[in-house]
């Protein structure tokens, strides 16, 4: 099949790449790609892209200012090896990280979510990300592949959201977005910058209608952020958000209902008005120092936080979810440098040592569910009390003065169960699961502007408290809270990879042109996969898989003014060895060899790309024209590899008109998009395994427009 892809991976490595809309104000930023300049923090120390041996990006805001901003798929678009299928158009995203995340049918899994450097991802490492809100994000840092020596549950790699808070004046501005199936979204960002602290406050209100029955959303979000710098190496930093929403479930379809019409809801969902009503808050504080003498600098980070979530999950019961959760992380970083006065002839050694610890425990009622409503029928009452400790060490060593370098880290972690059914003691359970993953890698410079690095470790991915649900068919036939027979998987990864700048030889052409190519293998054992039973969804674990995958990426302005941007990935994911018990629509439990098959919801390829032009007149206006492409594989929707339910590849094209106006103090950028021009229907979701009704498929937006209109004042 790969050959008949050939000459997509053409057009990809030939020119279908840009970078970011408008300069940042911020001269580290001007360029998405400079990465002998730019720093990532995400990595557990600060340290620039060239310098990091392993596939990293930096995206920041003016890549999306002006696009939609509904879901991280409106944002996250040209990322090699990032898969993305939205649910429903809004927030609840699978996100996929080289297969990692896929085995989820709600939420995120396998990928790390941080938000200012705090995790998203809940002690166990399920993560929905309801509070992000793209009117209040500055950067996004993006870290793929296998990071459980440094996060835990982070096989598939890390994303960390960060604040906006690096604005040269203060300003206030208004936002306005719409576009079809009602969506509105408005709100306000507000920004203080005084010599020494920094003040943001965002608030937006979103509501959209969605594209298909029963599937509307509300969000109201709050974002906050104060910072203060008590000496050039020393700050304090307050974050803070709120957001209250509801998002319905339509459901997934099965292959005959999804031909007739795609966006009518299943008809169970419908009947139990299957919903999410969220309402979350969180406070955190860092304090960040340093101390310098000589040849040798000290950092320290200290961060706590907390959090509330109140959270009603209505399916086929009625359950009403109070979480608390308190956390910290400790941070200490040694740099020296040594070898001679010559610079050319010093080494540096980095170590890090850090730890991390986030506890979490509340009530959880569930109730019969009459159409929505919840019913006085108490069914169960349970206190569920998940936890995670790790601690981890790193050091990175020159051993060729900036030339080849080594990284030796690893991560120890115990995540904590402790589940309580108060009107039942006799099925309380706890399990604990405790693993050491190490890793090493290399990074050599050909140039200052080009690296080489290749790495070798272990992966570590324990359960989700909802994967960890019992059912009747488990070894002690459900009679616990917790599935006794579910393992974390574990996984072992070799990846190699070259990433850097190519310099122009003629300054009008190809300017600023940014590459990277990795290739990656990995085995991972004790695989955990979804199942559906009675419309219910529970974990089994698979045998052994293998998964080998190429990612290329190209960003480079061709001449001036016009930006192209490319993405093309490869991957092979296959079960080696998967013997599983299945169940039938009458319950019957029969044992299945799956071994050789592909994994579900896991194209074999897929692409996208991005073209812009734009134009500045009188140095002050800005019009430009922008266009997207996305191409992706077909899809199993089950382990079985059921041919006749296989999803179709699907192309999607988008077009988009700006301008950008400043006016000394005032700013107006005014856009419009079209998206999925030939209006092609698609499975934009799978429903993974869901054998036993068949319903797997959930359809993506036909053709659709959407608008923004943004007007700022700055304090200057």
């Amino acid at each position: 099949m790969f050959k008949n892809y050939r000459f997509l991976v053409l057009l990809c490595l030939s020119g279908i790449f840009s970078i970011s809309l408008f300069a940042q104000d911020d001269p580290a930023d001007t360029l998405e790609y400079k990465t002998d300049e730019i720093i990532i923090t995400g990595t557990r120390v600060e340290q620039k892209i060239i310098d990091i041996p392993y596939p990293v990006l930096r995206i920041n805001q003016t890549s999306w200012l002006t696009s939609r901003k509904v879901g991280v798929q409106d944002v996250l678009f040209t990322v090699p090896g990032l898969f993305l299928q939205p649910r429903y158009g809004n927030h609840d995203t699978r996100i996929t990280i080289r297969g990692y995340g896929s085995r989820s049918n709600t939420g995120i899994r396998g990928v790390r979510i941080m938000l200012d450097g705090i995790p998203e991802s809940e002690p166990d490492g399920q993560t929905r990300i309801e509070a992000i809100d793209f009117d209040a994000i500055g950067r996004i840092e993006l870290v793929r592949g296998y990071s459980s020596s440094l996060y835990t549950n982070a096989p598939g790699g890390v994303i960390n959201f960060l604040t906006d808070k690096y604005f040269p004046v203060s300003f206030f501005q208004l936002n306005n977005e719409f576009g079809s199936y009602d969506l509105r979204k408005n709100g306000f960002k507000m920004g203080i910058n005084s010599k020494n602290s920094r003040f943001m406050t965002s608030y937006s209100y979103q509501n959209y209608n969605g594209y298909r029955q029963h599937s509307q959303e509300y969000q109201t979000r709050l974002n906050s952020l104060f910072e203060t710098d008590f000496t050039p190496d020393s700050k304090l930093s307050v974050y803070g958000y709120y957001v209250n929403g509801i998002i319905k479930l339509p459901g997934a379809l099965t292959l005959a209902q999804y031909n007739e019409n795609d966006t009518l809801a299943n008809s169970r969902s419908l009947s139990r008005d299957e919903k999410r009503d969220s309402r979350k808050g969180r406070v955190g504080v860092t304090l960040l120092t340093s101390l310098e003498k000589g040849n040798m600098k000290h950092t320290f980070e200290a961060t706590g936080y907390g959090t509330v979530k109140i959270f009603d999950r209505v399916a086929r019961t009625y359950r009403l979810f109070t979480r608390y959760g308190i956390g910290g992380s400790f941070r200490y970083v040694n740099k020296y440098t040594f070898g001679g006065k010559v610079k050319s002839k010093q080494r540096t050694n980095e170590f890090t040592v850090g730890t991390d610890l986030f506890y979490q425990d509340g009530p959880i009622r569930e109730f019969n569910n009459i159409g929505g409503t919840k019913g006085d029928d108490l069914i169960g009452v349970s206190n569920e009390v998940i936890a995670n400790v790790g601690a981890y060490a790193l050091n990175q060593f020159e051993l060729v003065p900036q030339r080849l370098s080594l990284l030796v880290s690893g991560r120890y972690d115990r995540v904590i169960y402790d589940f309580k059914d108060e009107l039942a003691g006799f099925r309380d359970t706890s399990r604990i699961f405790a693993e050491f993953t190490p890793k090493a890698a290399l990074n050599f410079k050909l140039s200052p502007h080009i690296a080489f690095y290749t790495s070798f470790g272990l992966g570590f991915d324990s359960p989700a408290g909802n994967e960890l649900d019992n059912y009747v068919y488990s070894s002690d036939q459900g009679q616990h809270t917790i599935n006794p027979d579910l393992k974390p998987q574990k996984s072992t990864s070799f990846e190699a990879g070259i990433k850097g700048e190519v310099l122009s030889f003629k300054k009008d052409y190809f300017k600023n042109t940014f590459f990277e190519v990795s290739f990656y293998n990995t085995k991972i054992e004790d695989v955990i996969v979804p199942f559906v039973v009675d419309g219910d969804v529970y974990f089994r674990n698979a045998a052994v898989s293998k998964r080998t995958g190429i990612e290329v990426g190209v960003n480079s302005e061709v001449v001036k003014g016009l930006t192209l941007k490319g993405a093309f990935t490869y991957q092979n994911f296959k079960y080696d060895k998967y013997e599983a018990g299945t169940i039938d629509s009458t319950g019957t439990l029969t044992n299945v060899d799956y071994s050789g098959n592909l994994e579900p919801s896991n194209p074999e390829m897929f692409i996208s790309g991005e073209a812009m032009y734009q134009y500045t007149f009188a140095k002050k206006y800005t019009v430009y024209i922008k266009s997207t492409f996305q191409h992706i594989g077909e899809m199993f929707v089950n382990d079985a590899n059921t041919d006749s339910l296989k999803t179709a590849s699907y192309s999607l094209v988008n077009a988009q008109l700006g301008v950008d106006l400043n006016f000394d103090k005032f700013r107006l950028v005014a856009y419009g998009g079209l998206n999925n021009i030939a209006d092609q229907k698609y499975v934009a979701f799978i429903n993974i395994n869901s054998d036993a009704n068949k319903d797997y498929y959930e359809s993506g937006p036909r053709r659709n427009f959407f608008g923004g209109l943004t007007l700022a004042y700055m304090f200057r």
